[in-house]
């Protein structure tokens, strides 16, 4: 999954530290309704696993409460977001980019999100820990829930099998992708991608994320 909505900008622009933020309303309800539907369909975790970063944590209370399982969801801290630096030192000029670079088409490894951590890095970070999970006989069915970079990045490892990573994964918030694996290193299947229970076919999306982050985030410049 990726976590539920939250609110990164006040009304004038200004960041919240991405670090704190918790879910929103809109947040809320996408991790509810996700609940709901695992409730529905009859899934259960053997395990859960968050990034540790509060709307992680969150939207997997929330799953879980929902779904009546009683986990105490794992820390990787390697599966935290890709990491932007200071939004204030990067030129106007380069602000669009920087914010829909590292999400558009496939993007080169040295791509840096908001100036940040690049895509490359990223890879270098959730790759082995997903391989490490692979390895891990332990499980049937775990429930990871990430943010939308840290997804891309596994659904094109998946997908691709290589150090690639395709950024026109869309990720709605609560979001929801189920994947197989077998063995075998490049023995996976995407089963589905970017499911959104409470507006599974979203048809009101017209931009990413990042589009509107950045259109929240330019009203400070």
């Amino acid at each position: 999954m990726r976590h539920g909505s939250v609110t990164y900008f006040d009304g004038a622009g200004k960041p919240y530290l991405p670090e704190t933020v918790p879910l929103n309303e809109d947040g809320r309800a996408q991790a509810d309704a996700a609940g709901h539907a695992f409730a529905a369909a009859g899934v259960r975790f053997d395990r859960v696993i968050v990034s540790g970063l509060p709307r992680t944590v969150e939207t997997a209370a929330r799953v879980l409460a929902l779904t009546g399982q009683a986990i105490a969801p794992q820390v990787w801290p390697e599966l935290e977001e890709i990491r932007g630096g200071r939004l204030s030192t990067i030129p106007t000029d380069e602000l669009k980019r920087a914010f829909t670079g590292a999400f558009e088409g496939l993007v080169p490894a040295e791509q840096r999100f908001l100036g940040g951590e690049s895509v490359g890095e990223l890879m270098d970070r959730v790759h082995p820990a997903i391989a490490r999970l692979r390895a891990d006989a332990g499980w049937d069915t775990v429930l990871l829930v990430l943010h939308g970079g840290v997804n891309c990045a596994i659904l094109s490892l998946a997908l691709t099998g290589q150090r690639l990573f395709l950024g026109g994964l869309a990720q709605a918030p609560g979001c929801i992708n189920a994947l197989d694996v077998g063995d075998e290193e490049r023995d996976w299947v995407v089963r589905c991608v970017n499911h959104s229970p409470p507006d599974p076919l979203q048809p009101a999306a017209r931009a990413t994320t990042m589009e509107l982050l950045f259109e929240q985030y330019r009203k400070s410049r």
